[in-house]
């Protein structure tokens, strides 16, 4: 081939262009196959843990009243009869104490395990109660919840009440009471995944104290007013109905006020008592099963519904984004030096939503006028249900010199 051949046979093809050998090209194309699956893999994973953090949002800023919190397994009913309910075998359906059970149109309560009873491998045989509406026919799906009554207190357990509407920040806000001669109140706000109706399993004992009791609907509640965005927000703005519920009881004869929380509802007391202009009128504190530490209780629930454990982190972010929480905001009672009155913690090491290291914690901190009721074997807000009779013998000695 002349030199004028080879010129043109090579014209357009610069040296520096001219393929690598078929080994090198291997390696290329696999670093390139690898560099897109990673950021594949870091997009998917950054898009679902947004996701996930939007649906963990969800259920602690709006959860559905009589569904399971994540984590609570449903049950399958294997017979009820004569006193007794035969439940699917498990971790839940072995708790100890007294129980709501909940499903579409059903709601019965279940006492303890019945240790004579024909237990089998797969089976728990419990005492049935009530069934207060529908029929747990067999293969009826339930799942446990702490909220053991119906209905309202004259419904449920007898006891005259008024229908009250307190002024709240957006308007009315729904709440039963429950008179009694004593002018120290006692004023219930629920939690996570209940109604007003959960706060009912202590009412008698409160009325038995003579204790009025203002049993609250906040903002989200059915027939209270809904948030600005939509949402609740742990206490960060709800606290405002709990202030509205110190200032009605102030102006309807309380000389003295106990706030008495489960759950994020004990977060808004905790919110009251620091920011409310009529907080020193509150005397008294009782948490249940407090979330003392949002972040643990985002991630939670995320994990809870199957997030997986590399993107928790970017789900909680994107919790608190979507909630409008402020990530450096400091949790409630972070502060123990806040606390200036006394404070009854009811929790247990069983809780898996709201864990409570917290509590330990603060406890620890201010032994002066912290008191931590541990409470074994109890699920998130549920601290009653597991021991009725130990948590209210607790509850008279702690509220005996505040009535």
């Amino acid at each position: 081939m002349s030199r004028e051949t080879e010129s043109a046979a090579g014209a357009g093809v610069p040296r520096l262009a001219r393929a690598p050998p078929p080994s090198e090209t291997g390696r290329v194309r696999t670093a390139t196959a690898t560099a897109a699956a990673v950021t594949t893999t870091l997009l998917g994973a950054g898009a679902a843990a947004v996701a996930a953090g939007r649906y963990a949002a969800d259920a602690a800023l709006r959860p559905r009243p009589g569904h399971p919190l994540p984590g609570e397994p449903s049950l399958v009913v294997h017979s009820a009869e004569g006193g007794r309910i035969a439940l699917t075998r498990s971790a839940a359906s072995l708790r100890p104490g007294t129980y709501g059970l909940h499903a579409p149109g059903v709601h019965a309560v279940v006492g303890p395990v019945l240790p004579g009873a024909a237990q089998t491998p797969d089976t728990v045989v419990r005492r049935l109660l009530a069934v207060t509406h529908g029929r747990l026919d067999p293969g009826t799906r339930v799942h446990f919840t702490a909220q053991v009554h119906a209905g309202d207190p004259h419904g449920a357990l007898g006891l005259d009440h008024a229908d009250v509407d307190v002024p709240g920040e957006l308007g009315g806000l729904p709440a039963w009471f429950v008179p009694a001669v004593r002018d120290t109140w006692v004023i219930t706000v629920h939690g996570l995944g209940t109604t007003r109706e959960h706060p009912m399993v202590v009412m008698p004992f409160l009325h038995r104290y003579q204790l009025p009791v203002l049993d609250l609907a906040y903002r989200g509640d059915l027939g209270a007013p809904e948030s600005p965005d939509g949402l609740g927000h742990l206490g960060e703005s709800e606290w405002r109905d709990v202030d509205a519920a110190l200032r009605y009881a102030l102006r309807f004869g309380a000389r003295r006020i106990v706030l008495y929380g489960w759950s994020t509802g004990a977060t808004m007391a905790l919110r009251a008592v620091e920011r409310s202009a009529v907080a020193d009128s509150v005397c008294a504190l009782v948490l249940d099963s407090p979330v003392l530490d949002r972040r643990t209780t985002f991630r939670n629930l995320a994990a809870a519904r199957g997030t997986p454990a590399p993107v928790l982190p970017l789900a909680v972010l994107a919790a608190e984004s979507r909630a409008g929480l402020r990530a450096d905001h400091r949790a409630p009672a972070a502060d123990p030096d806040v606390l200036q009155v006394p404070v009854l913690l009811l929790h247990g090491p069983e809780d898996t939503l709201a864990p409570w290291g917290p509590s330990r914690a603060l406890a620890a901190a201010r032994p002066d006028i912290v008191t931590l009721h541990t409470v074994r074997d109890a699920s998130h807000g549920a601290m009653w249900n597991a021991d009725p009779d130990g948590y209210e013998e607790v509850l008279r000695r702690f509220l005996t010199p505040h009535m």
